[in-house]
């Protein structure tokens, strides 16, 4: 966290340049914002240019679709097939009790789930088929997702389950 005690800000205090302020900084699904607060606009108080800082990233972050956390959240990767965040299709091996090894497909979900932690589940292919699996996985994700940042993640996820739904 910046010494603000703000995710996203910092103090840049510059004299031989004259510059004393908050730098503001958004990033969210490769989209960047930035922008400089200067205390001199705010009657020279570095209080009421933090305060504006804070409302001026709040406003960003909304504008982007980035939920208001103070938590990392993960946007669109290029690489996940499922198209939503957090879920994934892969296959488990694992042994049974007679020592063969046996694959299961499953919709792995992965989450934050602390600090240092991270939470994952698994929802089975063969058991629940594949579009009510990945439905499961989904109603899951956007579970976790409503306890870590107080609502889902906005995304595509009707897009996503009429993909795997039509396949």
């Amino acid at each position: 966290m910046a010494k603000s005690g703000h995710k996203g800000i910092s103090r840049i205090d510059s004299p031989q340049k004259k510059m004393h302020g908050w730098y503001v900084r958004v990033r969210f699904n490769h989209q960047a914002r930035a922008k400089f607060i200067p205390d001199r606009l705010h009657n020279g108080s570095r209080d009421e240019s933090l305060v504006a800082a804070v409302e001026h990233r709040n406003r960003l972050e909304r504008e982007l679709g980035r939920p208001r956390t103070d938590w990392s959240v993960v946007g669109r990767n290029p690489r996940n097939v499922t198209g939503v965040a957090g879920v994934r299709r892969v296959v488990k091996k694992y042994k049974g009790k007679d020592g063969t090894v046996h694959l299961n497909e499953v919709y792995e979900v992965s989450w934050n789930a602390g600090r240092e932690r991270r939470g994952r589940t698994s929802v089975s292919i063969k058991k629940y088929g594949e579009s009510s699996a990945f439905r499961r996985a989904c109603a899951i994700r956007r579970e976790k997702e409503r306890m870590m940042y107080g609502e889902p993640v906005s995304g595509k996820w009707a897009g996503a389950l009429g993909k795997v739904c039509a396949a």
